[in-house]
């Protein structure tokens, strides 16, 4: 009590937040923003107001939105792809770091964006590292090496970052079955004179799958790879 005989209001102690607050954490944060709202969405401002703190604690932790998205990326595709055992036979192991990085970026469209428009940072070096050891297996020189896991690498994130553009295209709000129907009916109402092999799959474009279509890329790629290893099936 003051002297004056007011009494004074017990000062506000602010709530504690649960846990300190990491570099992980904010990380975690900043991927919900990114699936939520994009990478547009991704400020400063709406991370702090996200984890109930100030700018200068999360850049203790991160500098700028460029080093966010790389740890970002980072983060969810080293997860994907884990490190595949040294006894994991070459096709198989391809297929699921392939597979890995497809569902990813399926999942988290703004994924695509980070790992096309960054070649050989660090996440998508570690995807060609991880690639390459399995090629090595299947390849004798280094060169055929390279040019084979630079192909995959190429295809992976090619055919990847395709289907999280799609993802984000204004057709996407529709049902993809009634977008297929609608562009399998076109294609069967081609002129067949000049479309016959587009008329001819108009059927399998309905039908299909995203996934299944990359896994069969896939498989050619590792085809190629096969016969250029035995010289079997080289002047296709």
């Amino acid at each position: 009590m003051c002297q004056d005989g007011h009494v004074d209001k017990p000062k506000t102690v602010p709530e504690r937040r649960a846990g300190a607050l990491t570099r992980d954490r904010v990380v975690a944060v900043a991927t919900e923003i990114l699936d939520e709202q994009g990478e547009t969405g991704l400020t400063f401002r709406a991370l702090a107001a996200r984890l109930q703190t100030g700018h200068g604690a999360i850049q203790w932790h991160v500098a700028n939105k460029g080093e966010l998205l790389g740890a970002a990326t980072a983060a969810i595709v080293t997860s994907a792809v884990g490190e595949a055992r040294p006894d994991a036979v070459p096709r198989q192991a391809v297929h699921d770091i392939a597979l890995g990085v497809f569902d990813v970026m399926d999942a988290h469209p703004w994924l695509g964006r980070q790992l096309v428009g960054s070649a050989w940072e660090p996440t998508t070096l570690w995807v060609f590292e991880l690639l390459g050891r399995q090629v090595a297996k299947m390849c004798t020189t280094p060169t055929d090496q390279f040019n084979a896991t630079s192909a995959l690498l190429t295809y992976i994130i090619g055919a990847g970052g395709r289907e999280a553009a799609n993802a984000g295209a204004p057709e996407a709000a529709r049902e993809r079955q009634e977008l297929l129907d609608t562009m399998s009916q076109f294609w069967g109402g081609l002129d067949p004179r000049r479309y016959e092999f587009t008329r001819s799959v108009a059927e399998s474009l309905r039908t299909h799958s995203d996934r299944a279509v990359f896994v069969a890329g896939i498989d050619l790629v590792l085809a190629g790879i096969n016969s250029k290893k035995t010289g079997i099936g080289t002047n296709i």
